[in-house]
């Protein structure tokens, strides 16, 4: 096969397929493989006049056919399979090739990878993509990290490739190392945040607030042309419209609720526990999915613990689940970005957090009006040590805090759990509170374990231990 395609695709699922099309109807040539040579047909017979795809039967013909310094771009599933897809291609690569892994790989395993790969003289880049099938077909927000020579030579592609915005592509380099699957973990995260704190409204919407499924549509397609503005807001008003064709009834309520997940929420909780940083929001996001799993107990437990009477449908509110939902969504992107500035310190990427909301303006899950508020942020001031300590948006939840704390109490009142919307503002409460309740903690450790305390009228760093009567 000669040696004519810039970029090889390898993995052609859903993602995969729709992403080597996005390529070749940008002018790029491009080899296509798969394990399976039926995707391979499918996926070829997708495309249109002029695209220059071919489709490779081995990873040997895939390597040839492209131009040096070659490109390989992986879209497996995450885990061994991303080992499993390397080792077989490497055999067919010389140094100076580039690996690009485009799933949602864990960032230690990339970080691992990516030193394995270099010490073979090989270039490796983790890239984050978001945008699901569509995003990858029509311009998805692109995540790559690794060395910027490597990114040089990818940027040609994936800037012709990715959702555009009012300022530029939707990609940038991440930074070094794993800094690429890092943020499109904690996008990830975030993205949890979000879905969790939208499903609290509508559980306020429906059994509170006893609004029709219309009714919900309605006000998800005002808040929509608001500040609240986003693809996430968008589709939950679609989905509120849609009529199950076997019942004629709203379809969103013949769906089980038992919520998946495919892990990438989990790792954010993990790897902020482990820089003790807290992300409250998106934990309970995570925790909100776990509970919806244990299908079989809740309805047991449903028929032997009651919670309080539902009472009449609360009126007047809607203004208030909607301040509610936006405060929360302050605090639960600047958990976030907290735990993306600790990591940045301690690995030394070179985030810029301004950026990186800019090219999540557009393609991806989390695309907001609200991203342009954050880029503006850290325009201001890219050293912001909270997004809530922005003048903006710290101003926004003073004005509303009322509504806030007014819904989660409704909630608390009438028995609907409020998972997301209640850790938000518990962190908004501890991080404007200069003095917290953990000096009993602390005297506790040290009358149990002698583990000592700092006093408030000693210079810090000094530790001290009581014999306590």
């Amino acid at each position: 096969m000669q040696a004519n395609s810039q970029i090889c695709v390898v993995g052609l699922a859903v993602m995969g397929q729709n992403l080597a099309l996005n390529i070749a109807r940008n002018g790029f040539p491009i080899t296509v493989f798969n394990r399976s040579p039926d995707k391979i047909e499918a996926t070829l017979a997708r495309c249109e006049d002029g695209y220059q795809m071919v489709g490779a039967k081995t990873p040997e013909e895939a390597c040839a056919s492209l131009v040096r310094p070659r490109k390989v771009l992986l879209l497996v599933k995450a885990g061994d399979p991303v080992d499993t897809t390397i080792a077989t291609f490497l055999p067919h690569l010389q140094p100076g090739d580039m690996i690009i892994d485009a799933g949602n790989s864990h960032p230690d395993d990339t970080e691992r990878r990516s030193a394995e790969l270099a010490a073979k003289g090989f270039r490796f880049v983790g890239m984050g993509v978001s945008g699901g099938e569509e995003g990858a077909l029509n311009g998805p927000s692109m995540m790559p990290g690794g060395e910027r020579s490597a990114y040089d030579e990818l940027a040609p592609i994936v800037n012709k490739i990715a959702a555009k915005v009012d300022d530029g592509a939707c990609v940038a380099h991440i930074g070094t190392g794993s800094a690429g699957h890092f943020v499109k973990m904690v996008h990830n995260g975030i993205e949890y945040g979000d879905m969790q704190l939208i499903a609290e409204c509508y559980d306020l919407m429906k059994n509170v607030l006893g609004m029709s499924h219309t009714q919900m549509a309605d006000t998800f397609k005002q808040w929509n042309e608001g500040f609240l503005e986003s693809f996430l807001i968008e589709i939950t008003e679609r989905i509120l419209r849609e009529t199950d064709p076997e019942t004629k009834q709203p379809l969103v309520e013949r769906i089980l609720d038992k919520a998946g997940q495919k892990g990438t929420g989990r790792w954010t909780s993990e790897i902020a526990l482990r820089y003790g940083t807290p992300v409250p929001t998106m934990q309970a996001a995570v925790e909100a999915r776990y509970l919806s799993a244990m299908k079989t107990q809740r309805v047991h437990a449903s028929n032997h613990l009651q919670g309080p009477a539902q009472g009449a449908p609360i009126e007047g509110m809607i203004d208030a689940v909607r301040d509610a939902l936006y405060c929360s969504k302050i605090c639960s992107y600047a958990q976030g970005l907290d735990l993306l500035a600790t990591a940045d310190a301690d690995k030394q990427w070179g985030l810029d957090l301004g950026d990186i909301a800019r090219i999540w303006k557009g393609g991806c899950i989390i695309r907001a009006r609200f991203l342009k508020s954050i880029q503006a942020a850290y325009g201001k001031s890219k050293s912001l040590p909270n997004l809530l300590l922005d003048a903006d948006l710290g101003a926004f939840i003073q004005k509303h805090q009322g509504a806030w704390r007014k819904v989660v109490a409704l909630a608390a009142e009438r028995g609907i759990p409020t998972l997301a919307m209640g850790a938000s503002l518990s962190y908004f409460d501890s991080y404007r509170r200069a003095s917290l309740p953990q000096n009993l903690t602390q005297a506790q450790r040290d009358l149990f374990g002698a583990h000592t305390f700092e006093r408030t009228d000693k210079p810090a760093g000094e530790f001290f231990h009581h014999e306590w009567s």
